[in-house]
């Protein structure tokens, strides 16, 4: 299982790295994302209707950590779409109020699900039998309506949720980044850029990296995030993706987190001789 599931995964990053590395606008990257995505999602689950599994700590590790990686993405990009689509033409004030409205529906998927929401985040597992292998019926969290409308053969009690907590990240991400460039906007004048511009060969991934690890410390004080990314985008001549938030919820879920600064460490240690 762990083989093909392997090379779904990458199959699918793949294809979800070329349609955000595309020039095209927001609506159309989420969309095609989500058809690349639906797609593998049926495939993983065709694979897994004939599939048996070796243990009940195989099927845990599928329906709590394999199976809500592969759909939480398609939560989001269809959310992404939705919120885009309905997004007001209107001044910055009536769109700051509909993306704290959206921010506010987040907030309360969260809320009626604290308890499961708490035992996720903390990695406790003295309940995993019970919400993700199938076939167990918990009464005592909040009850989906949805629930048996799922493929009880695909499904536990929380795969779902799981994926919800992993996409409500993204999203809430996307929805304040869009805030405070909304808020930019109105408070910080354009950057002076130089005439003369370099252009960045490493990829828009490498470079998102290095934003990220610049921000994390502060390097150019308060200034924010998306503020920066503007002008080093100018500056090094390269169109990133609007939704840095994105590209860090993957960041984060690496096997390696951070390759292109530990490529640039390599390097300049191999400069001074003192490579490994």
């Amino acid at each position: 299982m762990i083989d093909y599931v392997a090379r779904l995964r990458k199959e699918t990053d793949d294809a979800i790295d070329r349609i955000e590395s595309s020039d095209s606008n927001i609506l159309k990257k989420s969309l095609d994302a989500s058809h690349v995505l639906a797609g593998a999602f049926d495939k993983l689950k065709k694979f897994i209707l004939s599939y048996e599994f070796q243990s009940e700590a195989e099927e845990i590790n599928f329906f709590k950590e394999i199976k809500p990686k592969f759909c939480y993405r398609l939560i989001y990009y269809r959310k992404l779409y939705n919120i885009e689509m309905n997004r007001p033409v209107a001044a910055v004030c009536r769109q700051k109020e509909y993306l704290h409205e959206e921010l506010d529906t987040i907030h309360k998927y969260t809320n009626k699900r604290l308890d499961f929401v708490r035992y996720y985040r903390s990695g406790s597992t003295h309940l995993d039998s019970l919400y993700f292998l199938r076939g167990r019926i918990d009464t005592e969290q909040y009850l989906e309506t949805f629930y048996y409308e799922l493929d009880q053969k695909f499904s536990t009690n929380c795969d779902f949720k799981v994926a919800k907590i992993l996409s409500n990240d993204m999203l809430q991400a996307y929805l304040m980044q869009e805030i405070a460039l909304l808020e930019t906007d109105l408070h910080y004048p354009s950057s002076p850029f130089p005439k003369v511009k370099l252009t960045w060969k490493g990829t828009k991934t490498e470079l998102t990296e290095q934003l990220y690890s610049w921000d994390s410390d502060n390097i150019f004080g308060d200034i924010p995030l998306t503020q920066v990314s503007d002008y080093i985008q100018n500056v090094f001549n390269i169109q990133l993706d609007k939704n840095l938030s994105r590209a860090f919820s993957d960041m984060k879920i690496r096997t390696q987190p951070t390759p292109f600064l530990d490529k640039l460490k390599e390097a300049l240690l191999r400069r001074m001789g003192r490579e490994k």
